[in-house]
């Protein structure tokens, strides 16, 4: 069989004629699109750097937005060339769509991940009660976020559920309110009883000067008057004043003739 090589040169020359002009200016779209590209996701760097977003988002966010931008890139570059999207377009929706709704739950913890470190409700070292657990965070990845709590257990919580659920975040003021119910005996002196709250407060350095204690008869229970004590003190003492007035108050009351009451029952016998 012979070859026809002038037929085969002309046919070679007619498809660099139709598709030389298209096959180079897809290669200059390409190049400079890659180049703008690069820029782009640069300067996207240097305002996140400039932002108070958390720096392990960064990277990420780099990645995500180089990577939408260089699918949109080679669409573009392949429809130059003539060749037909609709069916690739469809097929790439398809899957995405499969893949989506198979890791749906993944999804959403990754969504959550950046939505905490974007808004930033907690921070690492912060205090927080969410999902039925407290501790102290530890670290916030894009999927979990660990809590190691009191009891040094480390809690592992999905994102999903933290960034779309109710949470407290006990590290976000400079202070908090401690309140106590404090009890006497029916019969004991209220002002008295006042008075040595009062003095155990004043006496207590870590408690605020600048808001006033509050102590109030709340209550009148079945077997005691119940004061509520509630005092202002720096976030980091919470505990340490909590703890300490309940003991000072068990120590102090009785040499001030005052009574910590406990359930009683009273009996009478008639003859």
């Amino acid at each position: 069989m012979e070859i026809d090589v002038e037929q085969l040169m002309n046919t070679a020359l007619n498809l660099a004629v139709l598709y030389g002009p298209k096959l180079i200016g897809a290669i200059v779209v390409w190049v400079i699109g890659s180049w703008v590209i690069k820029l782009l996701v640069k300067g996207f760097g240097k305002v996140v750097d400039k932002s108070k977003l958390d720096a392990s988002l960064k990277p990420f966010l780099s990645s995500l937005i180089g990577t939408l931008l260089k699918v949109m890139l080679a669409i573009s570059v392949l429809g130059m060339l003539s060749i037909e999207m609709t069916s690739f377009v469809a097929i790439l929706a398809s899957a995405g769509l499969a893949v989506g709704m198979a890791l749906s739950g993944t999804l959403q913890n990754f969504a959550g991940g950046v939505m905490i470190l974007i808004f930033k409700p907690f921070k690492v070292g912060d205090f927080i009660d969410a999902q039925g657990h407290a501790g102290t965070v530890k670290e916030i990845q894009i999927f979990n976020t660990i809590l190691k709590t009191g009891d040094n257990k480390t809690i592992i919580l999905p994102n999903a559920g933290l960034s779309s659920g109710s949470m407290v975040n006990f590290s976000t003021e400079d202070t908090r309110r401690v309140d106590w119910t404090v009890g006497v005996g029916y019969g004991d002196d209220l002002d008295v009883a006042r008075a040595a709250i009062k003095a155990l407060c004043d006496a207590d350095t870590r408690i605020s000067t600048e808001k006033p204690v509050v102590i109030a008869v709340a209550a009148l229970a079945d077997s005691s008057v119940n004061f509520t004590v509630r005092a202002w003190v720096k976030a980091p003492d919470y505990w340490g004043v909590f703890f300490d007035m309940n003991e000072n108050i068990y120590k102090t009351f009785p040499g001030h003739g005052l009574n910590i009451p406990y359930p009683q029952m009273d009996v009478h016998v008639h003859k």
